[in-house]
């Protein structure tokens, strides 16, 4: 149980550092000017937004865009707002700050996406987008292993596999005497080569041959993002395995040759 709380603990403190760094990429002034301009889109005035949209996004179809845009968003005030993406891009010319929101309009969700460059002292849009979805964020790429593809559950079972082969090695080396350079073997354990990974929530498989990765395997999740589980091959451990198997074979007939 103590086991237990701690990893709930330090997932908690793992949440918590995304937000912040969320909160870093776009400022509270930052989020506030995004907002701005999508009240304006809410409330179809158009003529602010087109006025600071940048000379990139302007053109004929702009003002359709932003038309059909609009449309999308249900009337009346939104029942939550969160912050769930933010990017920083720095130029020795401009800043950009890319901030999304995940709007609730009474069970109705939507992301909004604006993208501001800041040049000086004049702000410009760069990027608008609405796009309607099904459920929040937080419930699309929640991990579960219900109605995943055989490749997943595969990608998975290899991952927890090489993760225990590797610690099992490890601790097979730690106890297996050796006469010197113990530790080039526990830090080849380590390791696995390669990488298989598959998103979860899209199922959307990578492969990775020149990848190293500690323990052979990972399962990683930006904040409000879906899990990527990634397995290597433990080849450290694999090689440490066959060559511990062999000197033992050898021992024993040698010693089958002395009785």
């Amino acid at each position: 149980m103590r086991y237990l709380c701690g990893l709930s603990v330090l997932l908690l403190l793992c949440g918590c550092n995304q937000e912040e760094m969320l909160q870093k990429f776009s400022t509270p002034a930052d989020q506030a000017v995004a907002k701005d301009y999508i009240d304006h889109l809410r409330a179809h005035d158009f003529d602010e937004i087109e006025k600071a949209a940048d000379d990139s996004i302007k053109g004929k179809n702009l003002h359709d865009t932003l038309v059909k845009m609009a449309d999308l968003v249900p009337p009346g005030e939104p029942t939550s707002i969160k912050l769930v993406g933010a990017q920083h891009f720095s130029t020795p010319e401009a800043t950009s700050v890319n901030t999304t929101f995940e709007y609730n309009f009474g069970g109705k969700w939507f992301l909004i996406n604006v993208a501001v460059k800041t040049k000086g002292d004049a702000k410009t849009i760069v990027g608008f987008h609405v796009n309607p979805e099904t459920q929040p964020l937080e419930l699309q790429n929640r991990f579960s292993l219900y109605g995943k593809s055989v490749a997943a559950y595969i990608v998975l079972a290899m991952a927890i596999a090489a993760a225990l082969l590797t610690l099992f090695t490890l601790v097979v080396c730690a106890k297996t005497p050796m006469p010197s350079r113990k530790w080039l073997w526990i830090l080849f354990i380590l390791v696995g080569v390669g990488k298989f990974s598959v998103n979860w929530t899209t199922e959307r498989w990578d492969i990775a041959p020149l990848y190293i990765q500690l323990f052979s395997a990972s399962a990683i999740a930006p904040l409000n993002g879906p899990w990527t589980i990634s397995a290597s091959v433990p080849l450290g451990a694999i090689l440490f395995l066959m060559r511990r198997k062999r000197k033992a074979d050898t021992v024993q007939g040698n010693d089958a040759l002395q009785g």
